[in-house]
Parts: structure tokens; sequence; C-alpha cells
């Protein structure tokens, strides 16, 4: 999917990733290895897939430090402006 499908951020082998044009409600999607998951930004809850548990919690504290940052992306997606990087979990 390349561009459609921006890279916003990586830490510890997780990739974080924003789809243009994608469904409400506001989300991202983390993978680690083979696992992906969808999670939701406002409630940091987990909508589809699974990550392993030491890579879904490293997501879920990382997302709770950067929540309005990817609210913004959510809505520069929603535009077609290009997203903003992230800084990733040190």
């Amino acid at each position: 999917r390349g561009l459609s499908m921006p890279t916003i951020s990586e830490f510890f082998g997780i990739v974080v990733r924003r789809y243009y044009d994608d469904h409400h409600p506001p989300h991202f999607h983390g993978y680690y290895g083979d696992s992906e998951a969808v999670i939701l930004i406002e409630t940091l809850a987990m909508a589809e897939g699974n990550l392993p548990r030491r890579a879904r919690a490293m997501v879920l504290e990382w997302a709770a430090d950067h929540r309005q940052e990817l609210m913004d992306d959510w809505m520069f997606a929603a535009e077609h402006r290009p997203l903003n990087k992230i800084m990733p979990l040190e």
C-alpha cells in the first residue's frame, strides 16, 4: 500500500502506521513481527488483532503519551495532508 499507509513511528521492532481514508473511529495500526493490531486512539482499546504482551504494553504506553499527535495525524490523513512523524518510545 506504500504511500497510502505511512509509518508514523518505529521503536523496539514495533511499527506504527496510519491509513489514509480509513474508517471511524480514529485509530492506528501497530505491527510487531507477524502480529498486527488496530488500536483506538480515544480509549487505547484493541479493536482488531493482537500484539504480544510486551509489544502491546509498549504501544499503549507510547500511544498514551502521544494521543494528541495521533489525533492530529488522523485529521491530516482525512484531509489528505502529509502526516507528522511521532517520536518513538525511549
